[in-house]
Formats: C-alpha cells, structure tokens, sequence
C-alpha cells in the first residue's frame, strides 16, 4: 500500500498505526489466556486449537454460542472504565454454553469503535482475557474494526463467540428433567448485562440521575453499581457437575428467571419456583420503584438476583450446595417440578 493511499485511508477516519498498537498493547492480556491445546500467536489470520485433545472423549460434541453486552457498553463509556465489560462478554457466552454441560474451550472477540485509542482497546481485552481465565478458556484472536461515521468517536460495541465440548451422553437439558426434582438459585453479582436499555431509561433518562450519584441504598454510587461485572459461573458449574447430579441447567439473561426456566422444562411439566425463596440486591427494587414499574414488568426484563439454575434430584441438593459453597456461590431451593398438563413451563409465585 503505498504512502498516499494510507493517507487518503487515515483521512477517511481509519488510523491502521493505531490497530496496530491496539494488537501490542493486548498481546500480553491474550497469552495470559493460552491453553496447551492453542497453537500459533496474536497476529495470524485465524486462531489454532489442537482438536487432538478431544481423542479421550467417545463421543465428543462441540457447542458454540455468541452474544455481546448489550446498552451496557454505555455505562463503561460514560465513566471512562473499560476493563471489566468483558467480564460481561465472556459471562454471556460461556455461561449460556456451560448450562449444557460443555467445557470453554476458546473464545473469538470482535470489537467496533469509531476511532481505535490504543490504550482503550488494550482495556477492554485485557479485561476479556482476564475473564477467559475466570473460565479456564483461552482467547484464540478476535478483530477490532475502526467504523468513524457509524460509531462516534469514544463509541464501541463488543461481541464474541466461544466453542466448547461436551461427551453426548452428558449433555444436559430437558430429556433429563423429571417430577419431583428440585430447583436450585445461584446468587447474581447483580443486573449482570441484560435489562440495561430499561434501567438506563428509568434511571438516567426518565429520573435524570447521574452516574456519579451515591445511592444509599446501594451503599455506592449508581456508576459502580450498573457497572458491576456479570458473575462468570463456568467453572463453578463444571465442578457441581462432578459433584451432585444435575439434570438440566438454565443462565438466567434477558427474558427474566421465568422465561429461561421454561427453556429446559420437558412437556407434561412445569416449574414452580417461589418468590419467597430469595431477596433480590437493592439494585431491583430501585429499579421497579423508581420506574413506578410493574412487578411483571421486572420480571420478565432482569434477572432478579438469579444468575445461574440447575435442576436435580431432591436427594442431590445437599451435594449441590455443599460444591457450590466450596466455591463461594451463595444457592438455595428456588422451587420444584411437577407434573403439568401441557407444554414445558415455569412459573413464579
């Protein structure tokens, strides 16, 4: 490319310099990540996972999911804080891939700014990795694409994919639910990343709060608390299933506890899962009572202080809260199953 081009390029808003102290800057974060099974280094075309590994499994199956963080990569920017909205990413895309009984292997990032600020893009991935470790995955590569006229300049938006494995016969879901299991609650960090287009709306629009603001209620300001990270379950999960029989799982996102339940209860069944059971952290209430919104209309919106479910036996609750206490998450009896007349459903009382 010759000098003028890369000029006409750089007047056009794309600075490939940069980019390119973007990739060494996040070089460190990326090889904290690495796993024995990943080949090759930050820089190539594409990322390189030594499928090898799987021969001790019989009948390996590979999961894959994508996602992103949603309006919450709005928070970060207002305060000017990049390092822990990867916690977000990577709780997203692991945690809806682990509910199925699969290991993380590796995760793929793609990042959109309107201007790439070195410093910036090193923040969010350092943060990325630092979650991939969190989940014992490795991050293999990714993008950061510059988009000046579509994003503003101090604007961006991440998103990722992840693949994991699982041996088939251990693949949990619906097939394995039955009357009489129970379901257990694991504690969220807090609003995790889904609901954020209804909070910052309630919260920052409509009341006209800042970010700065110092919520008593909350016992720090309103910034910290929406930028709290999502609480990343994979390995947790990976040690309970070792631990106590599970039966199925669900990642409690967008949608609200109800309509993830639903997802991985069988026909003929229904989950019944009592409000009683739990306290939601301050940060919902806030949210419903300044928004004068409807108890359905939070519910169906947040997680309400539930991150993660699994359905099991009754007989295995006891091996189930002792592994996850072991791990420092907080769980207990949200409800049970039973039978029901019609399509698979869950429900909140």
């Amino acid at each position: 490319m010759s000098n003028s081009t890369q000029s006409a390029y750089a007047a056009a808003g794309v600075d490939i310099e940069a980019g390119d102290r973007a990739v060494e800057l996040m070089k460190a974060s990326v090889a904290r990540t690495r796993r024995p099974e990943v080949l090759g280094s930050l820089g190539g075309f594409a990322g390189f996972f030594d499928a090898s590994a799987l021969k001790s499994f019989r009948q390996p199956v590979l999961a894959s999911s994508t996602d992103g963080v949603g309006t919450k990569v709005a928070i970060a920017q207002a305060l000017d804080k990049h390092d822990t909205i990867g916690f977000d990413l990577i709780g997203m895309l692991v945690d809806d891939l682990v509910v199925s009984g699969a290991e993380p292997l590796f995760v793929t990032d793609y990042i959109a700014c309107g201007r790439v600020v070195p410093e910036r893009i090193a923040a969010i991935v350092s943060g990325i990795a630092e979650a991939c470790i969190t989940a014992g995955c490795s991050l293999v590569g990714g993008e950061t694409a510059e988009h000046p006229g579509l994003l503003g300049p101090d604007e961006y938006d991440i998103a990722g994919a992840t693949t994991g494995v699982v041996e088939r016969d251990a693949i949990l879901g619906p097939h394995r639910v039955k009357p009489g299991d129970a379901v257990i609650g694991m504690e969220a960090s807090g609003l995790h990343s889904n609901g954020y287009s209804l909070v910052r709306h309630v919260l920052l629009t409509e009341a006209g709060w800042s970010l700065e603001r110092h919520v008593d209620e909350l016992g720090r300001t309103l910034g910290e608390e929406l930028l709290e990270p999502t609480r990343i379950y994979a390995l947790d999960v990976l040690d309970l299933i070792t631990k106590a029989e599970i039966h199925a799982m669900s990642h409690i996102t967008g949608g609200g506890l109800v309509n993830n339940v639903a997802r991985v209860i069988p026909d003929g069944m229904k989950a019944v899962l009592r409000r009683s059971s739990w306290t939601p952290a301050p940060i919902f209430q806030l949210v419903r009572s300044v928004g004068s919104l409807s108890q359905a209309d939070v519910d169906a919106t947040l997680n309400m202080g539930v991150g993660m479910v699994a359905i099991l036996p009754r007989d295995q609750v006891h091996n189930a809260f002792a592994a996850l206490a072991a791990r420092g998450v907080a769980s207990w009896v949200l409800g049970d199953i039973v039978e029901h007349d019609g399509p698979g459903a869950a429900t909140l009382m």
